[in-house]
């Protein structure tokens, strides 16, 4: 079993700036991609960013240039800095992570998820 622990949502005023976080923890071998999904009331889970174990990276066009995502293999966490905040970016952010156990079996594992309100 593997857990996903976030931290770091909270209230913010427009045009500033948060770092979300999720460790991962259990049964892993490796992790492949890590990624943040947000899903705002009445609207679909929608992705945010995405990063693969070599650092690859991927963004949802709504917060390229604004938000990093970075992850740290050694600590199996996962980064998600959120800069120039607005209020469209209010939601419940989700951590996601692709995970190998020592039986090389691959399954997706989601975090409980962190509220993130923007105040205009």
């Amino acid at each position: 079993q593997v857990h996903l622990v976030e931290s770091g949502g909270g209230l913010v005023q427009t045009g500033g700036s948060l770092r979300l976080s999720c460790a991962a923890s259990g049964s892993i071998f490796v992790i492949n991609t890590m990624g943040w999904y947000r899903q705002a009331p009445g609207k679909q889970r929608e992705l945010v960013a995405g990063i693969k174990r070599s650092g690859s990276t991927n963004y949802a066009d709504s917060v390229k240039g604004r938000f990093t995502i970075s992850r740290d293999n050694a600590k199996n966490t996962v980064y998600l800095q959120m800069n120039n905040l607005k209020p469209e970016d209010t939601a419940v952010y989700y951590c996601n992570a692709q995970v190998v156990d020592v039986f090389t079996v691959v399954n997706d594992y989601w975090g409980q998820g962190t509220q993130v309100t923007v105040s205009s």
